[in-house]
């Protein structure tokens, strides 16, 4: 029987295919179509320390290969997702993920205490967001900034391993991805969002209200490989590989890539069992080039 369990930051996953923040919602929604123990991991919706109405509509635009968001992180806030949303994720056997986005350090630092003594499996901290103090940038574009952030988030998570999820929207991933090391993540998980835009040739208005947004789909997928494969070569940290995966060979080739696991999102708008067929594509590869356990694929690459 293939082993299909993985180690990520500590954490076993039964299987390798986790959900990717901002596309399963907090799970409901999707377990009308299937037992959400099937999944390795749920990464729940972006959480901030204050409800969000998130950004105005139209906030979401389709792509050749992929969609254009800019849902502007709208979820109920950290202590609503606590009373509310983690019961019911804990009724399922899988791991439970927290993302987290914050204006500030202390934002940060508060959501990681509270998510903590909730008892939460993992804290995915996004810090692709705006940075207030540092006058609009985003802390992952910036390492000294990306580094505050993860030895603050550190400090408050207590027991709970704390993953950061890198932006691709920079000049050297690696660069970020070392930092965030430094500063004590337990692992890395990467990519978020291409910043893109769409313009309507008729109107000669951006199609979103906010006039960017973050490209996902297919169309990134070379883009998070090659991203995953030069922070795996810059670092020791696990990483969660993520950024247009719809297929099984797509989440080997991130493994191979360098990825302890990976995370499917975007394809879970066109088809709800997405993650199910990833996970079972890829078990049938890994069964057809006789390997006895999926993480074998991890780091597996061999560059000409």
């Amino acid at each position: 029987m293939l082993d299909l369990s993985v180690s990520l930051a500590g954490v076993t996953l039964k299987n390798p295919i986790v959900v990717a923040s901002g596309t399963f919602g907090f799970g409901r929604e999707y377990s009308q179509f299937y037992d959400l123990s099937e999944l390795g991991g749920i990464c729940a919706k972006g959480l901030t320390l204050h409800r969000r109405e998130g950004n105005p509509a139209p906030r979401i635009a389709e792509t050749p290969m992929g969609i254009l968001n800019s849902v502007g992180l709208q979820n109920p806030g950290v202590d609503a997702f606590i009373a509310e949303e983690l019961p019911f994720l804990r009724q399922f056997d899988t791991k439970v993920i927290a993302n987290i986005s914050g204006n500030t350090p202390e934002e940060y630092g508060v959501m990681c205490d509270k998510l903590a003594d909730a008892g939460v499996d993992m804290i995915e901290v996004n810090i692709s967001c705006p940075n207030v103090k540092a006058g609009g940038l985003a802390y992952g574009t910036r390492p000294e900034l990306a580094a505050e952030v993860t030895e603050t988030a550190k400090q408050h998570a207590k027991h709970v391993p704390v993953m950061v999820k890198l932006s691709p929207n920079v000049t050297d991933i690696t660069e970020i991805a070392r930092a965030v090391e430094s500063a004590g993540a337990d692992a890395l998980s990467l990519i978020n969002t291409l910043r893109g835009m769409r313009i309507d040739v008729n109107t000669r208005r951006p199609i979103l209200k906010m006039n960017t947004g973050g490209l996902s789909g297919p169309a990134v997928l070379p883009v998070a490989v090659r991203m995953v494969w030069e922070a795996a070569q810059a670092v020791t940290l696990p990483i969660l590989g993520m950024g247009g995966v719809s297929k099984g060979a797509d989440a080997a080739q991130l493994m191979l890539a360098g990825a302890s696991a990976v995370a499917v999102g975007t394809a879970l708008f066109a088809d709800p069992f997405a993650p199910l067929t990833v996970r079972d594509e890829l078990a049938g590869l890994a069964q057809k080039q006789s390997l006895s356990a999926v993480r074998e694929l991890t780091g597996g690459v061999q560059p000409w």
